[in-house]
């Protein structure tokens, strides 16, 4: 797998098969239907779809309850893990205050 390229299938819930602890640190974002969402608990890219929460309601196991959303879905990695220009900003805020 290459390290740039996210997986095709992801889940946020550890019970699942398609849970990957690593790949969720790394952070992934998901483009849904032309928009960015951030409310997303598992996607499939070759399908084409995410379940999404449906709203406050929770299973008999406690678990949320989700719907299965359909349409075309985009994946990427918020950090690049293997270069070094990412968090350039982050680092420069973090260094001004131990700096005084």
């Amino acid at each position: 797998m290459s390290t740039d390229t996210p997986p095709d299938r992801l889940s946020t819930n550890p019970r699942s098969p398609h849970f990957d602890l690593e790949v969720l640190q790394r952070g992934i974002g998901i483009r849904f239907k032309d928009r960015v969402r951030t409310d997303v608990e598992e996607y499939c890219l070759s399908e084409g779809w995410i379940r999404v929460a449906a709203g406050k309601s929770r299973d008999r196991n406690g678990q949320p309850m989700t719907i299965k959303l359909s349409g075309p879905v985009e994946a990427w990695y918020e950090n690049k893990s293997d270069e070094g220009e990412t968090g350039g900003e982050a680092a420069a805020d973090q260094t001004e205050p131990s700096a005084d």
